[in-house]
């Protein structure tokens, strides 16, 4: 496959944060290797896995030598070598993961099923209220968390910080989902890696693949080949996001 032949269907690529940031790699770009002299020892561990990542779904999507592939400047969004190909990173507790797309903008978030957030106040805040009764009446932290994943993943694809969008996207009881762009066919996938939440959202009618977890040892090639590749995410479902409507006054 070459960055001209764009695949048709998501892939996610996940891997452990065990990336140790004793120097910068030669194969970030300036800007890539500047960030990681300001990031602390943990943050480095996640930056330089999920960059890593992006590399190994590039070459793996359009046939390039991971050395030349690279993302665009800035927030990690898209590709710059190959061009052509979207992108979205996430990394939580460990595991870092990109999603890559050669259709439209994707997006992807991470979540331990581990925590326990004190959701009830951020429900209440910031959530629909048929979203926070039904979430009430669950009494469950991880169908909130499920709920927060989904939406995470729904911004990033749709270009939006979570500051007052969090309502963009409705997740009913079943987990049934109504976002506020027409005609765009949004899809939104959710199952979990381990102990990880992975939710991605993207447009198209075939649900993700290559759902393939990589455990890199930390070196300056990437020459661990296809070996280390795994089944990695049990989908819990792929559904279509509806179009929100509504009546004339």
């Amino acid at each position: 496959m070459n960055a001209s032949s764009p695949e048709s269907a998501p892939a996610v690529w996940l891997c452990a944060s065990t990336f140790e940031p004793a120097f910068a790699p030669f194969w970030l770009t300036e800007e890539e290797s500047q960030k990681l002299c300001r990031l602390n020892h943990q943050s480095g561990r996640e930056f330089l896995a999920s960059r890593w990542l992006v590399r190994r779904a590039l070459a793996e999507a359009s046939g390039q030598p991971a050395e030349r592939c690279c993302p665009a400047p800035g927030k990690v969004r898209a590709s710059s070598q190959p061009p052509g190909w979207q992108l979205s990173i996430s990394h939580s507790q460990g595991l870092a993961g990109c999603a890559i797309y050669g259709g439209s903008a994707i997006g992807l978030d991470l979540e331990p099923l581990t925590r326990r957030p004190r959701w009830r106040k951020v429900s209440a805040r910031w959530f629909a209220p048929t979203e926070h009764t039904w979430l009430l009446e669950a009494n469950d932290d991880q169908a909130f968390l499920k709920v927060w994943t989904l939406k995470e993943a729904w911004l990033k694809a749709t270009g939006r910080g979570i500051a007052d969008n969090l309502q963009t996207l409705s997740v009913g009881r079943n987990f049934s989902l109504t976002g506020d762009r027409p005609g765009e066919a949004w899809q939104a996938s959710l199952g979990h890696c381990g102990e990880h939440l992975v939710a991605v959202v993207y447009q198209g009618d075939q649900p993700p693949n290559g759902h393939r977890i990589a455990l890199p040892e930390f070196s300056d090639t990437f020459d661990d080949g296809a070996d280390d590749r795994q089944i990695a995410v049990e989908w819990y479902f792929h559904t279509p996001i509806h179009c929100q409507t509504y009546s004339n006054p």
